[in-house]
């Protein structure tokens, strides 16, 4: 009797190890999901914008969510790739989420085998998370399946945000919202 209270007591310490084991790994794996997925935006002084106003700042490699007369989020973001970068000044078209992607006649010249679409959600997409369209789809502000780019000269012109921060701007935004790019 002695005997099989002593296995019962073994067996449950080793039940015990293992739920703390796997409880740990489990902690572990969603601190690493949030940190992964975390925001990356701060709170900046910014002026001379209206409010609600998108401003992209190739140079910097920034893009500004104008919230009043003295405040934005700054985001990081990947720019056009020399030659291909763009300035001027648009207005939100189309918001979509995880948005199927039809590669430009450009993209597709330098890369001949790549699909006509990829489905939103492939791994190979990259829109990402969300996009907001900008000059009738030719340009977009998007998330990306590539998120170690972020802070490049990268694209042939998009704008390319972490899909977080994509998430967050498009939550901010409408259909209409100024945007504005400058070098």
């Amino acid at each position: 009797m002695i005997g099989a209270g002593l296995n019962d007591v073994r067996a449950f310490a080793m039940f015990r190890r293992a739920a703390l084991s796997v409880a740990i790994g489990a902690g572990t794996l969603l601190l690493m999901a949030a940190s992964a997925n975390a925001a990356t935006h701060d709170l900046v002084n910014f002026s001379g914008f209206s409010p609600g106003t998108i401003v992209v700042k190739t140079h910097e490699r920034r893009l500004y969510y104008v919230l009043d007369g003295s405040q934005a989020l700054r985001f990081p973001v990947g720019v056009g790739r020399a030659g291909m970068a763009w300035t001027g000044n648009a207005r939100v078209e189309g918001k979509f989420v995880r948005p199927a992607w039809a590669a430009p006649a450009s993209i597709r010249r330098e890369n001949p085998r790549m699909p006509k679409v990829i489905p939103g959600g492939a791994a190979n997409n990259p829109m990402g998370a969300a996009a907001l369209t900008l000059r009738g789809g030719e340009y977009a502000i998007h998330g990306t399946n590539r998120p170690d780019l972020i802070g490049s000269f990268v694209s042939h012109g998009c704008i390319r945000m972490y899909n977080s921060d994509i998430r967050e701007l498009y939550r901010l935004v409408y259909v209409g919202t100024p945007v504005i790019v400058e070098r």
